[in-house]
This record gives C-alpha cells, structure tokens and sequence, in this order.
C-alpha cells in the first residue's frame, strides 16, 4: 500500500510540473525565461539598474573603512546565511558581484528583492537558477550602501581603502 500511495503521489508532482511548463500559454521564444512583455515594461534604466529607491549612486574612488565594517557586520548577521564570497552557496557568490552588477542594481536587490524577482529579468533568472528566492532583511538605504561598501571592499586592494 505505501508503494501505490508513492506512485500515485509521483504522478501528481509530475502532471503538476507539466501543467506549470505548459501555463505560459506559448508565448515564449525557446530558450525564453521571461515574457518579453514584461521586460518591454521595464526603462532602460530599471533594466540596468533594478527596480527600487537607488536610481543613480555616486561611489567614491576610495574605500571608506567606517562603512566597510558596519557592512561586514550586517552581511554576517543578515546575508552570510545564504551568501559566500567566493563560492555559491543558497545565493549567487558576492565576492566579485560588482563585476557584473551596477552598484544601483545591488542595492536596489537589497533592499527590493521580491519585487525583482517577480518583475526583473536577471531577478528571475536568479531565482530559476537558485530556486530560492531571496528574503526581504527589511535594511533601510544607509544598511544596503554600508553592505554595498563592504562588498566593494571585498574585492579591491587594501591600498585603495581610506581609514
């Protein structure tokens, strides 16, 4: 009996995949993640930077350490349980993400994360990828550049960082 109760229950999990695969309605290129309707939607600037309060963020050249620390301290208490630096972990690693993300867009997925990843394009993509969305830690602008700066720091020579 539980060998029926299993298969029945397998059956189910998959006619309800397919079910999700086919509810798009086709209207998808192959190989299409996102309908390009709702990416049509999105500024140029939403695009490049994310949906959320930062659209234009002036960095300095230099590290400011102060930040950086403050930073450190909120990535170990609110981040590190699903980011590493330098491998994936739940997240996508952060160690270089200023290598392929505007600083605007980090924070904006800061401190917008279930508004990316229902609306942007790379939002989705990450969470197709990492199957796990990423949670609201509720941090206000002044916690997301301080993890901002830390992640600057965490990819830059301790020569380019002002104490």
């Amino acid at each position: 009996m539980p060998n029926t109760t299993m298969r029945i229950f397998n059956g189910c999990v998959l006619i309800l995949i397919g079910l999700t695969a086919c509810a798009d309605g086709g209207d998808r290129a192959p190989g299409d993640t996102q309908p390009q309707q709702q990416t049509d939607m999105l500024s140029r600037t939403e695009l490049e930077h994310g949906i959320g309060p930062i659209d234009e963020l002036e960095l300095d050249a230099t590290i400011d350490t102060s930040l950086v620390s403050q930073g450190q301290a909120i990535f170990a208490t609110k981040c590190a349980a699903c980011h590493k630096l330098d491998v994936r972990y739940v997240g996508p690693p952060l160690g270089q993400v200023l290598d392929r993300r505007s600083p605007e867009f980090i924070m904006n997925m800061m401190l917008n994360p279930d508004e990316m990843a229902k609306k942007h394009p790379a939002g989705q993509d990450m969470l197709a990828e990492y199957f796990t969305p990423m949670p609201n830690q509720n941090l206000t602008e002044a916690d997301a550049r301080s993890v901002l700066e830390f992640l600057r720091s965490s990819q830059t020579d301790a020569a380019d960082v002002i104490q």
